[in-house]
């Protein structure tokens, strides 16, 4: 069990945000008292600080499999780079006014998409996924043409961790003449990747997601690609993101991405294991519930259970009092409770959307932590569904085949 682990319980939330790692810390550290200066200052002080930037963006490039450290450029974090991505691609081809996206999207994009609707006029195509959200292929060709300046469709889906075919999605939009971004927040780090020779133009990542800290992300555009900055001013990231370079969080995240890359057969190999463990073991103990997104083509660190006839945050609040972290797949508005957007996209019953709860390990999660979780799940489910009225209507069933399959 893990320093963090053993003061604060046991934490299954890294699709929301990861620990810093202690060797991405150290790597910072000197940046905040003795590496201090400007990168763009013309002394010594600056220059040592550039060359640790440097640094870092070629460890991003390894990462990616990029072809090029010049295709990195350093944002605050995924929402900019997202933004960043579409609004340059708009701006490059004016006369181009519709824009190609995914239902299960983060809001990052879709709450842009829905401005640039409503506001600016731009046609949206919105596309489906079915009951494993797996995009809907013939929707997406047909959807394709050339009026279309940009496809943004997500790497891997953060609630279920379906993974989309990014590299055949990227083919079909380039043959259409539109540029492809993608937001590979939740898949950077856990899933290899080879860009210089993907088909992919642009890609979104966060810091926070792989062990480096909040506030620092990363745009990857693809050389020769058209592209207008978003925040103009100072000549920083090659007069493409103006403004004094977060110079720690530039650092942090090149280590992280340096561990990530290190500890790549890790995440696929015994992560995946322990999340598989947990979840056959839910299964096997608890009726009425079944994994939600599709569970051959998932991030190998994502499993998102739903569970019948009872509430997310419920199962959340007594979760907490046992020590375990976890997410639910459900949020509250205004006084009301509804399935998350991507439940609903997916047509997961509300009996059961209502409580899907996601499990995200890491790299720092263990067997112990996972032996724990799957004594304690069992009891909190059967603990609620004694007190909800749904569950009694029901009549207890002992067996479930939902028809989500």
């Amino acid at each position: 069990m893990t320093a963090n682990t053993a003061q604060m319980g046991i934490y299954l939330d890294n699709n929301a945000t990861t620990r810093v790692d202690p060797e991405v810390l150290a790597e910072m550290l000197p940046l905040f008292t003795e590496q201090f200066g400007n990168p763009s200052s013309m002394h010594g002080f600056g220059a040592a600080v550039g060359g640790k930037i440097e640094w870092a963006r070629k460890q991003l490039q390894a990462l990616l499999g990029a072809a090029h450290d010049s295709e990195i450029v350093f944002t605050s974090g995924g929402t900019e780079s997202d933004n960043t991505a579409i609004l340059s691609v708009l701006e490059a081809y004016p006369k181009k006014r519709s824009i190609v996206t995914s239902v299960v999207e983060h809001p990052a994009v879709l709450a842009l998409c829905d401005y640039l609707e409503k506001k600016r006029g731009y046609t949206v195509h919105r596309i489906g996924v079915d009951n494993r959200g797996n995009l809907d292929l013939d929707a997406y060709e047909a959807a394709l043409g050339p009026d279309v300046a940009i496809v943004s469709i997500m790497w891997a889906n953060n609630e279920t961790g379906t993974i989309f075919p990014i590299e055949e999605l990227a083919q079909l939009a380039k043959a259409a003449g539109a540029v492809f971004h993608t937001d590979a927040v939740q898949a950077v780090g856990k899933i290899p990747m080879t860009l210089a020779t993907s088909a992919v133009d642009m890609l979104s990542l966060s810091g926070h997601k792989l062990h480096a800290p909040k506030g620092i992300g990363a745009l990857y555009v693809k050389r020769g690609l058209r592209f207008r900055p978003m925040l103009r001013g100072g000549h920083q990231e090659r007069s493409r993101r103006a403004g004094t370079e977060n110079a720690p969080g530039i650092v942090g995240l090149g280590a992280a991405a340096q561990l990530a890359l290190m500890h790549m057969t890790d995440e696929n190999t015994r992560v995946k294991a322990l999340r598989d463990k947990l979840e056959q073991a839910i299964l096997a103990a608890v009726p009425n519930c079944f994994v939600t997104g599709n569970p051959a083509n998932r991030l190998p660190n994502t499993c998102n259970v739903a569970f019948e006839y009872i509430e997310g945050e419920a199962i959340l609040l007594l979760l907490n009092e046992a020590g375990i972290a976890a997410s639910s797949g459900s949020a509250c508005t205004s006084g009301s409770l509804e399935p998350s957007h991507v439940m609903r996209a997916m047509g997961v019953p509300y009996t059961a959307a209502h409580g899907a709860t996601r499990f995200s390990l890491s790299r720092e999660t263990t067997e112990e932590e996972i032996d724990r979780v799957i004594a304690v799940v069992p009891g909190i489910i059967a603990k609620l569904r004694s007190l909800s009225p749904y569950w009694s209507q029901a009549g207890a069933p002992k067996e479930f085949a939902p028809v989500y399959s």
